[in-house]
């Protein structure tokens, strides 16, 4: 699949939701299912959030994905025909009580930092700090989705 596809889907978090619901559901979801979904993830499931959710999908992602053949949407079911292989490198899929790659960083950048402490060396607290930093934005950024 081309890299127009991948970039479809990458581009943004709902489009990144869509493909991880539709991978659940074997391939096959009601786009009402799709906007509770997509709507829990993002922490708002009242009224309005359900459709302004509903309304990005219909008018915005729905389509771009249809042009980019990796989805089919016919009288309110979505149905998944591909994705491109790479795009699933990017879905952090973690089940319940595995850690995610965030968290890892996190963990492995304390310690960097508490090594960089005790040796005294600015560098690596520095550059402990920046991934620590990096590691925390990313973990929020996908507890949020979660």
């Amino acid at each position: 699949m081309a890299l127009g596809a991948t970039t479809a889907i990458l581009g943004n978090d709902r489009r990144m939701l869509m493909i991880e619901f539709l991978q659940q559901k074997d391939g096959h979801a009601e786009l009402r299912d799709m906007v509770e979904f997509i709507a829990e993830r993002e922490g708002d499931t009242d009224r309005k959030h359900r459709k302004s959710v509903y309304v990005s999908l219909v008018q915005t992602h729905i389509p771009k994905l249809e042009r980019e053949g990796v989805i089919t949407f016919d009288h309110g079911v979505i149905t998944l025909l591909r994705i491109p292989d790479d795009v699933t490198v990017y879905m952090e899929v973690v089940n319940k009580h595995d850690i995610s790659w965030s968290a890892f960083y996190m963990g492995t950048s304390v310690i960097f930092l508490i090594a960089g402490w005790y040796l005294g060396s600015l560098p690596l607290i520095f550059a402990a700090l920046v991934y620590l930093a990096i590691s925390l934005v990313h973990h929020r950024k996908i507890k949020r989705l979660l």
